[in-house]
């Protein structure tokens, strides 16, 4: 059965929270009108929701930040802050998502619409699609927590080139380093990754947390820490409506139903 929740800027259909980051209005630059809609839909994540999905309406995903109205500013320090402070609200309820973060990234991400690449679980790019830090082409340092995520993808040596150099990743460049999850054709991009998060919607949600959790656990763990981390998850599963669905559809030979 089909439910949806419509705003502007956040959609919930099918156990996808899709929320919009980027319109056509001011070049594709990030819409901190869906920043905030996401924030808030994000903090309230109701039980329907077994997915996110990142997605730009416009011909780009997100091309960073609107730097005319940064121009604009009466007080340009005043303006960047309040906008790194709503974005980082943002990163920071994207982090804590118990569900999987999917992106689907068509066209170019840039700046602040790069960050929030960094932060999906799975990001789908096309052929076309094409990334890059450029803060410094305008003189700013990173936000959206690429300073953070970046270096834990591709590696601490890797980031800082990319960052001080501002290089232009393109896709396949973007897969090798494990920006982007795999490529797709540029005209399927936002049609896979919403199909993409709808399956992982109707997938054990309680695992996908358990991994989620595993993985952030892992950064900072030895490895017997970790594997205790792994033996309680995977204990607390075995008697969790998941678990006990998951074996029993095994053994019947059946499609389990985590829904």
């Amino acid at each position: 059965m089909t439910s949806s929740t419509e705003t502007e800027y956040v959609t919930t259909v099918d156990g996808v929270l899709q929320i919009t980051i980027a319109t056509s209005a001011n070049g594709t630059s990030m819409d901190f009108a869906g920043i905030a809609a996401g924030s808030a839909a994000l903090r309230t994540l109701g039980s329907d929701v077994g997915a996110v999905l990142l997605t730009g309406t416009g011909a780009n995903f997100c091309a960073g930040g609107n730097v005319r109205g940064f121009a604009a500013a009466e007080d340009r320090a005043a303006h960047i802050h309040g906008l790194a402070t709503d974005l980082h609200e943002f990163v920071r309820a994207l982090d804590e998502t118990v569900v999987p973060v999917v992106a689907g990234v068509q066209g170019w991400a840039a700046g602040a619409g790069m960050s929030l690449v960094c932060l999906a679980d799975i990001a789908l790019g096309g052929p076309s699609t094409k990334l890059r830090p450029a803060y410094p082409g305008i003189g700013l340092s990173p936000d959206g927590g690429m300073s953070w995520t970046l270096p834990r993808i591709v590696g601490a040596g890797r980031a800082r080139e990319i960052l001080l150099t501002d290089a232009v990743i393109d896709a396949e460049t973007a897969v090798r380093l494990g920006i982007l999850s795999r490529v797709v054709a540029d005209d399927d991009v936002r049609a896979d990754a919403l199909n993409l998060a709808r399956s992982l919607s109707r997938g054990p949600r309680s695992t996908y947390a358990s991994i989620k959790s595993l993985l952030v656990q892992s950064s900072s763990a030895t490895l017997s820490e970790q594997l205790d981390y792994e033996r309680d998850a995977i204990t607390a599963a075995a008697n969790g409506p998941a678990g006990r669905e998951g074996v029993d559809a095994f053994v019947e030979k059946r499609k389990p139903n985590y829904v």
